[in-house]
């Protein structure tokens, strides 16, 4: 989908043309937040509509602006949404794994209370014993020798539970009428990616950056502050450096979505992560080498004073399986690395704990639904067969980038289609979500393009047609 515009305007054009699938998912999400987490989605919307809503209003305005148009959009084609409840959709990955985890942890103290039991990051409240989840697999290349052109490549692709993790499945160009231009994975009525995988442009400016992340798993602290979504779309649009992404994020942090975060500057052939915790964050550059991505993290500080049972050199756990197999997967590529490596290390189906091709919640391309979960050190998290895992596939190296392309891939980064009456058949303890879950059929790798709306200025008939990552197998390339 595409839209462009004034920030209202590029919103009417989101909600209009998003309101069937945005309205799906928010039912799901009703669903699965009362049964996860005990309160109802009203609950998170008006507890966001206190603690988030002033903010992104009073900070961020011009987002604000843009989600009161999806609102309107979407009330143009008849499903009424508020702009809150949009904002509390675009709030939900922290609303429900660090702010209210805090809330209930602490009975809603103050921000910056301090409670005696378990680690609390330096002053944060402190929150449930297990910390926030681990999402991702990712890596950044770039140099001589590294790359097989020396140029940058990124590739990533998103862990999430299925029944959330179902509706990032939308490819989204934005032309604003300021900053860059923007194309990103996302779901329906965001603003942001969320999934966060992106690439940006801007002309005028002489900018072109490529972003993504993962989360770093066991996150413990949080605090009140500027939401994390307006941040990095808030970078996405206005970044002219590379140090512009870390000033951005740190503007007003919270510590909720905790991730390693990493950015290449195209232009300059240089690539950055910064590990951004709460009280502590840590940052690099190269201009030769590469970064991975397993929801571990490399600065001690974030693993032990603001994480908990983080598995960072545990094979059995997810993040240190992952944290040897992506090196691996590096060194062997090394020098190589280009598209068609980058599709195949995303792929990647070797257990390092058992040593053999076996996929499970511990392979580059997880499959927790396939995972007894046998050799866990911490037994019940996640639980066995859970459909959960990897989603999608994504990846651009500097020539995709400098056009505004990318390729993705919806299902998981493999050949492994997810099918919901088999699964089910299987494991009955999963028949609560049979009325939510989705198949995802297996498909193909598909090159995706900044799409103007305009041509010429004559509007094309084409314009703001949606391309969906989702049902009958797609051949076309979107151009």
């Amino acid at each position: 989908m595409h839209i462009e515009g004034e920030p209202r305007e590029r919103g009417r054009q989101h909600g209009r043309h998003v309101h069937e699938e945005l309205k799906k998912a928010i039912e799901t999400t009703k669903f699965y937040c009362l049964y996860d987490y005990g309160k109802d989605w009203q609950f998170f919307i008006d507890s966001s509509k206190k603690i988030y809503e002033p903010i992104v209003k009073e900070k961020y305005p011009e987002l604000y602006e843009e989600m009161e148009g999806i609102a309107e959009g979407c009330k143009e084609k008849g499903y009424d949404i508020s702009v809150s409840e949009i904002v509390c959709w675009n709030a939900n990955l922290v609303i429900f794994d660090y702010w209210w985890p805090n809330e209930e942890a602490n009975k809603v103290l103050p921000a910056g209370s301090l409670k005696k039991s378990g680690r609390s990051g330096g002053g944060a409240r402190n929150i449930r014993p297990d910390g926030a989840p681990g999402r991702c697999s990712a890596f950044l290349a770039v140099g001589d020798g590294v790359t097989k052109d020396g140029k940058i490549v990124l590739a990533h692709n998103t862990f999430e539970n299925f029944v959330s993790g179902q509706y990032c499945n939308m490819m989204l160009s934005i032309k604003p009428t300021n900053g860059s231009r923007i194309l990103m994975q996302t779901q329906p009525g965001f603003v942001w990616s969320g999934s966060d995988f992106f690439v940006t442009k801007n002309d005028d400016k002489n900018t072109n950056f490529v972003g993504s992340e993962t989360t770093i798993g066991g996150f413990l602290p949080y605090k009140l502050g500027n939401p994390i979504f307006c941040r990095i779309r808030h970078a996405m649009q206005y970044a002219e450096k590379l140090e512009d992404f870390e000033k951005f994020l740190l503007e007003g942090n919270t510590g909720g979505y905790a991730n390693s975060w990493i950015f290449g500057d195209v232009n300059e052939n240089k690539i950055m992560r910064i590990e951004l915790g709460l009280k502590y964050h840590h940052t690099e550059y190269k201009t030769k080498g590469y970064f991975i991505g397993f929801n571990g993290s490399y600065d001690p500080r974030i693993r032990n004073l603001e994480c908990r049972a983080q598995g960072y050199d545990d094979i059995r756990r997810h993040q240190g399986a992952r944290h040897v197999r992506l090196e691996q997967l590096m060194q062997e590529h090394m020098g190589n690395i280009d598209i068609e490596k980058a599709k195949e290390i995303l792929s990647d189906h070797y257990d390092v704990y058992l040593k053999k091709v076996n996929p499970c919640s511990r392979t580059v391309d997880s499959h927790y639904e396939l995972d007894d979960r046998a050799f866990m050190s911490q037994a019940d998290r996640p639980k066995p067969f859970q459909p959960r895992g990897a989603v999608d596939g994504k990846c651009v190296d500097s020539t995709l980038a400098s056009n505004m392309k990318l390729w993705g891939k919806w299902g998981s980064s493999g050949e492994i289609p997810f099918e919901t009456e088999p699964f089910f058949n299987e494991h009955p303890i999963w028949n609560y979500l049979r009325p939510y879950l989705l198949d995802r059929p297996n498909q193909p790798w598909t090159l995706f393009a900044f799409n103007e709306q305009h041509s010429g200025g004559k509007r094309r008939k084409r314009s703001l047609k949606k391309r969906r990552l989702r049902g009958k197998k797609q051949t076309r390339k979107n151009k």
